[in-house]
């Protein structure tokens, strides 16, 4: 589910956005039952073919799926959602080829979906997302947030009632990328801090490392690194490339809000599946992309 902004305009593709109905089972992965797919564990196979299974599940575009290479098991762990059928399993396994039992197939409760909200409350025109971290270049300031809240933006608010200016998106990469800049133009302030913690530097994420979200529908979760360079095929066009899968919970209106480990920045919400009640997968943006596409740095 992608962290969706809440919102009246655009509404149907906001509200792909948000994060998967209440109710959903943790994001514990089932695996496929054996005649369907699943690893071939007694196959060695190379990075190539590796490449080539993950080329294949692209290829395939099968809406509510999530895939990387996990080099420790040397297989290609494709998770997949509620929507996806057994026959688009089958046509995904096809699509691989004879680099099918590559595929650890595991299936998540919900649905992937893109989550519009944050770490604090940001507003734009018609929905809502969080704010991610704030950054500089120079003695001009900006916010990072996911790209999915910023694509069609126009100025943010810090209030529901829109009349604390934050100031004007000018900057957004979505698909593909999620991630977008928003500058300070009004009053509100803009300390160097997420979820009240001082941001003292950047840095890209490693399986284990242990994480702390900051959404502003669900407040602080933390969890764990379970994946690298995921990509996430929300749906209708919707992909994104690079992500960090993880294990903490998310909720709609958390997207875009901060991902850290300690004092580090770490990522953006983009979204998942499963709730805080139950649990869920969530992936993020690592953070470090957007700071060099847009030459900024935390402080």
């Amino acid at each position: 589910m992608r962290i969706k902004r809440t919102t009246p305009h655009g509404v149907a593709r906001r509200t792909r956005l948000i994060a998967a109905a209440a109710g959903l089972a943790a994001a514990a992965a089932v695996s496929i039952p054996a005649g369907s797919a699943s690893a071939d564990t007694a196959a060695v196979f190379s990075a190539a073919q590796l490449t080539k299974a993950s080329d294949a599940v692209l290829d395939a575009d099968v809406a509510g799926t999530a895939w990387h290479v996990d080099k420790e098991t040397g297989t290609v762990v494709l998770t997949v959602d509620d929507r996806v059928s057994k026959s688009e399993i089958a046509k995904i396994k096809k699509e691989a080829g004879a680099n099918a039992g590559a595929l650890q197939i595991e299936r998540t409760e919900g649905t992937f979906q893109k989550y519009v909200a944050g770490g604090d409350a940001i507003y734009a025109s018609s929905w809502r997302c969080s704010a991610g971290f704030n950054v500089r270049s120079g003695s001009t300031y900006y916010m990072v947030t996911a790209g999915h809240c910023t694509d069609g933006a126009g100025n943010w608010y810090s209030n529901s009632g829109r009349s604390t200016l934050i100031g004007p998106t000018v900057g957004s990469s979505f698909p593909t990328n999620d991630y977008g800049l928003v500058r300070y133009d009004g009053s509100v302030s803009h300390p160097g801090t997420a979820g009240g913690v001082d941001i003292t530097g950047a840095g890209n994420a490693s399986v284990g490392m242990s994480v702390t979200r900051h959404g502003s529908t669900t407040g602080t979760h933390s969890g764990s690194v379970t994946g690298l360079n995921a990509t996430v095929n929300y749906g209708s066009g919707d992909i994104v490339y690079g992500m960090i899968r993880t294990n903490v919970c998310a909720e709609p209106g958390d997207s875009g809000g901060s991902l850290r480990s300690g004092s580090t920045a770490i990522g953006l919400t983009s979204g998942g599946s499963g709730d805080c009640n139950s649990g869920g997968t969530t992936f993020f943006q690592p953070v470090t992309e957007a700071l060099s596409a847009y030459g900024v740095s935390v402080y």
